[in-house]
């Protein structure tokens, strides 16, 4: 294999939709996504009110790459061989010694090998990898501070209340509902909450049309949403730039699952057919559906046995490992953490964009003014995304991240964002990650500066 990589040389072009080919604005939205789960748990589950209070210092905790580990209550941060680096217990962080009471004198989390060899789910932990879910991580940690005030046990139960809060607001037909908090409030106001593309991501995208590659747009927000989102950040003939567009691909079962599990179905007026289709004959827009099906089409689309495919995503359990793993197609990782330590974005503000307009939870006291950490940033409590410290026994090591390892293994190259790299022609030659080149290659326009800086004590 090549160790560089253009995007010339892919047939088809892929994206997922949320916080890829989308930007959000992450402190409004956040502050909305929890805001919602909290709000659904103490006016239906008989939750505290004091959940709804945050101050903006809170959110330094909200940190993407948390594991909750559901049969101790603590929420942990892995290095890349599952060695717990950081952990709390509800908000409190736990010291070494705490850590290791809990864990063993190796500070080894038990379903590493589980969690790092299928990136799923279980009832004995949750991974917190996407920014949709995030503030769920401060929320369960607050949860826990609460129990533990009023002197109850903490059991995994509560964590049955959590998930049905996720659901009421995100299920697909909460959007066409009006229910929960979210979608009501994205759809009263989308400028508060998301970005519009810029003139040179529209340019990049009709540029890749007209070169003849076949764009498309998978993504497991439902076809409602999906609209309201591509209107507003592409225009209203969105629907021109993509070739073939998914929604309600639930993904990582789009990719894992055989056709039968998962058929592709029409869409009218939004609604799904309840007719499964046996085969995807043409492009269009669709709802759910399979890759093996999916490659069917792509095969007969380019006339190749093997069309080389490219997806932009980034989340690790829903892009990036299930694409690379079962579909073998590049990836491209959207890591906005890069940002949050000095890598630039390109374009930050589109000149035609207007700024985002202030929604009533603005009115309140804009928390920017106020010192609230963006979510991408490093945290206080949590350090860097990509590398930590081990300590242990008075020495310390610098370890790779599970995160940052994970980046490598499955993504062929990471970007703090689209519009880094939409200005760049289209034979423009990156470099990939390799396992026989250092951890700093493949981070494109250049590695997070907690990786420049181990790289160059290991050297």
């Amino acid at each position: 294999m090549s160790e560089y990589f253009s995007l010339s040389e892919c047939d088809v072009i892929g994206f997922d939709l949320d916080h890829t080919l989308c930007r959000y604005h992450l402190k409004e939205t956040s502050r909305l996504i929890y805001e919602s789960f909290a709000r659904y748990l103490v006016e239906h589950k008989g939750y505290d009110k004091e959940l709804l209070h945050l101050t903006p210092a809170t959110w330094d905790f909200c940190f993407k790459g948390l594991v909750v580990d559901l049969e101790e209550g603590n929420l942990i941060k892995l290095a890349d061989d599952g060695t717990v680096l950081r952990a709390t217990h509800g908000t409190k962080t736990l010291s070494p010694d705490d850590i290791t009471k809990h864990y063993g004198p190796k500070r080894e989390w038990k379903h590493f090998h589980c969690l790092n060899t299928s990136y799923t789910r279980s009832a004995k932990y949750y991974f917190y990898d996407n920014y949709f879910d995030l503030p769920g991580a401060l929320l369960c940690a607050r949860v826990v501070d609460m129990l533990h005030k009023r002197g109850a046990e903490i059991t995994s139960e509560f964590w049955k209340d959590i998930v049905a809060a996720i659901d009421h607001n995100y299920n697909t037909s909460a959007f066409r509902e009006d229910a929960g908090t979210y979608f009501p409030s994205v759809k009263r106001n989308p400028g508060c909450y998301l970005q519009p593309c810029s003139d040179a991501v529209k340019r990049w995208l009709r540029s890749m049309k007209t070169s003849g590659k076949i764009l498309l747009l998978v993504t497991s927000s439902h076809s409602d949403y999906c609209r309201l989102v591509c209107e507003h950040i592409l225009g209203m003939d969105f629907e021109e730039l993509f070739d073939i567009i998914i929604t309600n691909a639930l993904k990582p079962g789009f990719f894992s699952l055989v056709p039968q599990q998962r058929p592709f179905r029409t869409l009218v007026d939004d609604v799904e057919d309840s007719e499964g289709l046996p085969s995807l004959e043409k492009p269009g827009w669709y709802s759910q559906g399979n890759w093996p099906h999916l490659h069917e089409l792509l095969k007969n689309l380019t006339n190749k046995s093997e069309p080389k495919v490219v997806y932009f995503g980034d989340s690790m359990r829903s892009d990036m490992f299930p694409a690379c793993s079962f579909a073998k197609w590049e990836t491209v990782m959207i890591v906005e953490e890069m940002e949050g330590e000095g890598v630039p974005r390109a374009n930050p503000t589109p000149s035609n964009s207007p700024a985002p307009s202030e929604s009533p939870v603005e009115k309140k006291g804009k928390f920017e003014d106020q010192g609230m950490k963006s979510p991408s940033a490093v945290s206080n409590q949590w350090g860097s995304y990509f590398i930590d410290v081990q300590k242990n026994e008075g020495e310390e090591t610098q370890r790779l991240t599970w995160c940052c390892h994970s980046i490598h293994t499955y993504s062929t190259m990471a970007v703090p964002s689209i519009e880094a790299i939409a200005d760049l022609p289209l034979d423009f030659k990156f470099q990939r990650f390799s396992l026989d080149k250092p951890s700093t290659t493949g981070y494109y326009p250049r590695p997070p500066d907690s990786l420049l800086k181990w790289e160059q004590n290991q050297s």
